[in-house]
């Protein structure tokens, strides 16, 4: 039955062993490791697959350079274009540079300066980068257009056999090095290539273990196709966490998601910030957001994974520092210890000190303050930030606003005005 869904969908276990052997003089066989403080968090034995550690610092090299092996010589002198919000194209300005073909790569705007230095860097003058658009989903419009016009080979980052193929073989490293039986994989799903590509390998070699999907709750796509039960286009993402940020995934990748893959579960921006901090702090790994979520999901898999064996793929290392601000601040906002509020003071003399005396706890400390004083008026807005020591402090500083009166609205709880604010 395995081996007819495969040959249905046209990705075989025979081709990732062929990648396999294709890439094994050309990637990095990453190592295995075991996550002794995870390990004991969850009561389960935890690997890491450190695909962070790869030479382009994510998996995506191995469907890029495995895809582009394959081309003709006609192909190779028309050169390629490609896609990314960053890891597929720094594998393939690798691929471009080590085939000795010529490549443009389309990138959004808000891809990370990082992300987009690196590319240039492995890719040098057989690269030309073009930045356009807010998401993937724009690059890849433009692309395809690129492609057309200049009979260009478009190389897919995602709905791809070959690059299907090139990422199962980390499913075949995986279960290499792994000494025991595999009770769960957790993989992140942008497009789906990694997820379909290891799927494909770990449920024909390994059945009984189960492969847990983790997607960012603002970029669901999979999981909404999954309910859907076709591959639908998302109206609207939160491109943060940009290796799996896509409005829709690849119809190639959903029909062998759906196939391989059993459960999908959405972790929140803040979330993956949390555990980006975490994995540095505690393990001094540095990993990009989609490259934390299978880490993340394991706070909602705690009660099935206790005594198993998993292992947690973290997909990449592509992380700009200059994000990290920016991480520090969502998660302080996703665990409930980072809150903006406009306030109404009265202007009167005295009523900040008020404030800071007697509403303020203990602990409490202000981290933004912006107030212009208005002539003619009983009271003017201020924008507070104030940062707790622990969640627990929240509703007892609001209660001291209400009854010291001083009026506020709660600016996280207002998506729009969080954004135009802060």
């Amino acid at each position: 039955m395995e081996q007819q869904v495969k040959r249905k969908h046209g990705v075989y276990v025979e081709d990732i062993l062929i990648a396999y052997q294709t890439l094994k003089d050309v990637v990095y066989h990453t190592p295995l490791q075991k996550n002794e403080l995870l390990s004991e968090r969850y009561d389960c034995h935890v690997y890491f697959k450190r695909e962070d550690l790869q030479v382009v610092r994510s998996f995506k090299i191995r469907g890029a350079y495995y895809r582009m092996k394959s081309l003709s010589e006609e192909e190779k002198k028309n050169g390629i274009v490609c896609a990314s919000a960053g890891n597929h194209a720094q594998g393939v300005a690798y691929s471009c540079r080590a085939l000795g073909v010529h490549g443009k790569i389309y990138m959004p705007s808000t891809t990370p300066r990082q992300k987009v230095s690196q590319v240039q860097f492995f890719g040098r003058e057989f690269v030309d980068i073009i930045l356009v658009g807010d998401t993937f989903d724009d690059s890849y419009e433009q692309a395809r257009i690129c492609a057309k016009q200049e009979q260009r080979t478009f190389i897919h980052p995602f709905d791809d056999e070959a690059v299907i193929a090139g990422q199962g073989t980390v499913g075949v490293e995986i279960l290499n090095d792994c000494e025991e039986p595999i009770d769960y994989v957790f993989a992140s799903i942008g497009g789906g290539g990694l997820i379909s590509g290891v799927g494909t390998y770990i449920k024909s070699i390994s059945p009984a273990t189960k492969l847990v999907g983790v997607e960012p709750e603002g970029a669901p796509s999979m999981k909404k196709s999954f309910e859907a039960k076709e591959v639908v286009t998302l109206s609207e993402i939160d491109p943060f966490v940009d290796g799996a940020a896509v409005k829709r995934v690849g119809e190639k990748t959903f029909a062998l998601a759906k196939e391989m893959v059993d459960d999908i579960v959405v972790v929140p921006e803040g979330k993956a910030c949390t555990t980006i901090l975490q994995l540095y702090n505690e393990n001094a790994i540095v990993v990009e957001p989609a490259g934390a979520l299978p880490v993340a999901a394991l706070d909602l898999y705690k009660e099935h994974i206790r005594g198993k064996t998993v292992v947690c793929i973290i997909s990449g290392g592509n992380n700009d520092i200059g994000r990290m601000q920016e991480i520090k601040e969502r998660s302080m906002i996703y665990e409930g210890l980072q809150h903006y509020f406009i306030v109404n003071f009265p202007q009167r003399a005295g009523a900040l000190r008020e404030f800071l005396d007697e509403v303020l706890g203990p602990t409490d400390d202000i981290t933004l303050f912006e107030y212009t004083k208005k002539n003619n008026k009983d009271s003017g807005p201020a924008l507070v930030g104030i940062e707790l020591k622990c969640r627990e402090d929240y509703g007892p500083l609001v209660e001291r606003m209400k009854k010291k009166g001083f009026p506020f609205m709660e600016v996280n709880k207002d998506s729009s005005l969080f954004h135009l604010l802060i």
